[in-house]
C-alpha cells in the first residue's frame, strides 16, 4: 500500500467508508489496515476531521487562577490556553507576531509571555506589551498587535477550542449526550491526576480500544475484568456528535460508591464510556472519571493527554493513588497490545475481521459511521446525512 499514490488510495478509502454507511451492523467488518498506516490518509484526517472541528484541550481545573496557562501543539498548530488577569479563559495562537517563534512553552502561571527570540512580550489576553527597538518602524502599530484569539468554550468541565473563527457552536448537537450524563455532574468533579504520553499506534486504534468492551475481560483479566467485565456491556444509541456504551459493575465489588445526589441507583451501579470524535474519549463512574485527548503525530504515533477527575472532597491520597495505579496498569496493558495491533495492521497478510456483537463492538461501527459522514462522498440518491432523498 505504501507505494501507491494518494490519488489511488484516497478515492478507495472514501469509497470504503461510503459502502460501510450502506451496510447493516450484521455485515460489519473492521477497516482495512491501510486506514491506519497510510501517511497521506492521515493528512486527510488532519485536514478534514481535526483542524475544522472543536477539540478538547483539557480541563478547566488546569487554568483556575489568573495567569494559569498550558501550551500544546494541535496537529501542527501551537496553542496557548490561559486564564487572563481579568479571569476570562482564552485560547491563543502561540506564535509571535514578529518572526513566528513559539512564544510560551509548558505550563505554569505568568503575568506575561516573552518570546525567547527577540523578547517581544504579550499579556495574558494576547496583547503586545513590548517590542524592543521597534519604535522607528513607520507602519508598525504596537497597540493593534496581539496573538490571534481562537474560539474557546467549556462543556462539562472540559475546555474546547476551535481554530476556525467562523465555526459554529457545538453544544446543541450534544443535547442527547447531556441528557445521558447530566446526573454525574462532570463539571463539579476535580482533576487530581494528569499525564501526557506518546503511544506507538494510530490514533484510531486507541480511540477504538477505549470505546469497546469486547477486550475488557480477555485483555484486562487482572484489572478491569474484576470491576467492569465484558459480559456487562451495553451498546447505547449514538448521536450526531457522540457514541457510547454502558458497562455495569461486578457484583463482587462493595455496594458503597460515592457520587452526586442526582444519580439514580442504576447510574451509581454502572459506568458510561463516550467519545466525541475525533479526539476525546471519557469513562464516567459515579465516583471518578477518566479521559483521553488524542492528537495524531504520524500514522503509527499519537500523543495522549490523559487524566482522572473525582467527585467530592473526601478522597484520601491513598484512595487517589489506588485509582491512578489501576488506571496506569490498564493503560499499560492497552499500550502494549496496541503496539502489536499496529504491527499487524501493516502486514500484507492483514484482512478486515468481523465485528463482535453490538453490545461489545457496536461503538466501533458507530465510529466508522462518523468517519463516513465526515469523509465519504454522498451515495447516489442520498443526502449528506445518508438519508434517502
Amino acid at each position: 500500500m505504501s507505494g501507491q499514490s494518494v490519488n489511488t488510495l484516497d478515492p478507495m478509502f472514501r469509497q470504503t467508508l461510503g459502502r460501510l454507511r450502506q451496510q447493516s451492523y450484521a455485515q460489519g467488518y473492521s477497516l482495512p489496515g491501510a486506514f491506519y498506516t497510510d501517511s497521506a490518509w492521515l493528512e486527510a484526517e488532519r485536514r478534514e476531521l481535526f483542524l475544522p472541528d472543536w477539540f478538547c484541550a483539557g480541563r478547566v481545573e488546569e487554568v483556575e487562577k489568573p495567569g494559569d496557562y498550558f501550551c500544546f501543539d494541535y496537529v501542527g498548530e501551537p496553542v496557548l490556553v490561559v486564564r487572563g488577569s481579568d479571569g476570562e479563559l482564552r485560547a491563543l495562537a502561540n506564535v509571535c507576531r514578529h518572526r513566528g517563534a513559539v512564544v510560551a512553552s509548558g505550563r505554569g502561571n505568568q503575568k506575561k509571555f516573552m518570546c525567547p527570540y527577540h523578547h517581544w512580550a504579550y499579556d495574558t489576553t494576547g496583547q503586545l506589551l513590548n517590542a524592543p527597538q521597534m519604535h522607528e518602524h513607520e507602519s508598525f502599530d504596537a497597540a493593534s498587535c496581539r496573538l490571534p484569539r481562537l474560539q474557546c468554550r467549556t462543556w462539562q468541565g472540559f475546555i474546547f477550542v476551535n481554530l476556525d473563527p467562523q465555526a459554529g457552536e457545538f453544544e446543541a448537537a450534544l443535547a442527547p449526550l447531556d441528557a445521558l450524563i447530566r446526573n454525574y455532574h462532570l463539571e463539579e468533579m476535580r482533576l487530581r491526576y494528569l499525564a501526557e504520553e506518546v503511544w506507538d499506534t494510530n490514533w484510531k486504534c486507541l480511540l477504538e480500544n477505549f470505546m469497546e468492551g469486547y477486550h475488557l475481560t480477555p485483555l484486562h483479566r487482572s484489572t478491569l475484568h474484576k470491576v467492569n467485565p465484558s459480559s456487562l456491556c451495553e451498546h447505547l444509541e449514538p448521536g450526531e456528535r457522540h457514541f457510547a456504551y454502558r458497562v455495569g459493575f461486578s457484583s463482587r465489588l462493595p455496594a458503597e460508591r460515592v457520587g452526586h445526589g442526582d444519580l439514580s441507583e442504576s447510574e451509581m451501579d454502572s459506568c458510561i464510556m463516550f467519545a466525541l470524535p475525533p479526539g476525546l474519549a471519557v469513562g464516567i463512574g459515579s465516583d471518578y472519571c477518566s479521559f483521553l485527548s488524542l492528537r495524531p503525530l504520524d500514522p503509527a504515533r499519537v500523543r495522549v493527554k490523559m487524566g482522572l477527575f473525582f467527585h467530592g472532597d473526601g478522597w484520601s491520597q491513598a484512595d487517589v493513588d489506588a485509582a491512578v495505579e489501576l488506571f496506569n496498569r490498564t493503560m499499560d496493558e492497552d499500550k502494549q497490545v496496541l503496539l502489536r495491533v499496529q504491527q499487524g495492521l501493516a502486514s500484507s497478510f492483514h484482512r478486515p475481521g468481523p465485528l463482535a456483537a453490538r453490545d461489545l463492538e457496536g461503538t466501533i461501527w458507530d465510529f466508522y459511521q462518523y468517519m463516513g459522514r465526515s469523509m465519504a462522498p454522498p451515495a447516489p440518491g442520498r443526502d449528506t446525512n445518508g438519508e434517502q432523498k
